[in-house]
């Protein structure tokens, strides 16, 4: 499994999505319970700056592993998990300074 080393810039947001299965009534009564183990995944909406070589090398990670295998990595605050990235874009700040925005999200079970 891949790890995804590069660092991000400052900035970035955080996210939970806990899974909730919820069963509704007619007279609007609603009843929720957790749905699965991994209950509570993580996300990340991250930007990096830097030179056309630097977010050429973090865009071909990210396309080698097409959104559909898992990496590991460490987000700047919190523990290490199994990630996904099925977005991200890049755009042209100035001469050779370029930047690279991404959405990961947190993957269980591979």
């Amino acid at each position: 499994m891949s790890t995804f080393t590069f660092s991000p810039s400052y900035g970035a947001a955080f996210t939970k999505s806990p899974k909730v299965r919820i069963a509704a009534f007619g007279d609007g009564y609603q009843q929720r319970v957790a749905d699965g183990i991994n209950t509570t995944a993580r996300g990340w909406s991250l930007s990096f700056e830097g030179t056309k070589t630097e977010i050429d090398a973090i865009e071909l990670f990210l396309a080698t592993e097409n959104g559909v295998t898992s990496f590991d990595w460490t987000p700047p605050t919190g523990s290490a998990g199994k990630w996904i990235c099925s977005q991200w874009s890049n755009a042209i700040i100035e001469y050779d300074h370029w930047s690279l925005t991404a959405n990961f999200q947190e993957v269980f079970g591979e």
